[in-house]
């Protein structure tokens, strides 16, 4: 049974950008704020709930706060326990190592400011880690599925060899400026935990027929729009054209609501989509 025959599932609300900067600017300097924390030793292991209470300043984010946390690992029984793994490089949301589900919605914890979501003294931030992944420890997860769905799609510009031909093509200001919108994805993995046909598979030797997901998807259109990226155009779209390709996709459009870059990934789907049907069209008339 195809994966596209998952039930959509609605996004849990989140704050409009109104209410965020209202929130901002309610919010009670050095309250405290309760964490609720979804914790897991590591892989197959029994996951369970610690809760922290922490004194927030204005302007801190989830990272910052996790840092106290693992500062001083003692829950609100008074326990002592580990400190929490998560996984976070940049810190300015360009490296998406940080992606987590946050009150029910998947983000990144970088550019989560406490102040938009838990304005007042006693609220709540409830942290998991995405689930469209194998789990590592605690909030960490293994996104290396989604980096070898970039490599089936050949997701790059293959330049190797062609230093000695000269200046590459020629290209406009307008379709720079349209590359570079899906230029700016980081391979955060937020399209792919919101989206019902991205299913957990643990077992890589599988990973080459599952759903690739929007991010990948929209990393295909990407290549095939540069003037020498195109020259790995059919060997992309005979990729996407079997199983884990467009057509596993079930328009839920839940991807591009939690894009953190707001790339159009609808758009790239649904060109990728017309791509590949003139590109089956065009190979059956040829009798490839």
């Amino acid at each position: 049974m195809s994966s596209s025959s998952t039930t959509s599932k609605p996004l849990p609300p989140s704050p409009t950008p109104e209410q965020r900067q209202q929130n901002r600017e309610r919010a009670v300097p050095n309250r405290t704020v309760r964490f609720r924390i979804k914790r897991s030793e590591g892989p197959g292991k029994p996951s369970r709930w610690e809760e922290f209470d922490l004194k927030v300043a204005r302007g801190e984010n989830v990272i910052s706060c996790l840092q106290s946390i693992a500062a001083r690992p003692v829950t609100v029984e008074g326990k002592e326990t580990t400190p929490v793994v998560w996984d976070a490089g940049c810190l300015e949301e360009v490296c998406g190592a940080c992606t987590m589900v946050i009150n029910g919605r998947v983000r990144q914890s970088c550019s989560c400011l406490i102040d938009e979501y838990a304005p007042n003294e006693g609220d709540v931030i409830t942290l998991e880690p995405m689930s469209k992944f194998p789990l590592v420890r605690d909030l960490w997860v293994d996104r290396s599925r989604l980096f070898n769905d970039l490599k089936r799609i050949r997701g790059w510009v293959p330049i190797d060899g062609t230093y000695h031909q000269g200046p590459g093509p020629k290209e406009s200001p307008e379709k720079q400026q349209q590359r570079y919108v899906m230029s700016e994805c980081i391979s955060c993995g937020c399209c792919l935990e919101a989206c019902p046909q991205y299913l957990l598979e643990e077992d890589e030797e599988r990973w080459d027929e599952s759903f690739v997901g929007a991010a990948v998807l929209s990393q295909a259109r990407l290549f095939n729009a540069h003037e020498t990226g195109k020259r790995l155009k059919g060997e992309r779209l005979d990729a996407l054209m079997g199983p884990g390709g467009v057509s596993d996709c079930g328009n839920a459009q839940n991807c591009v609501k939690v894009c953190p870059k707001h790339i159009p990934l609808t758009e790239s789907i649904a060109a990728i989509g017309r791509a590949v049907t003139i590109h089956g069209v065009t190979k059956f008339f040829k009798g490839k």
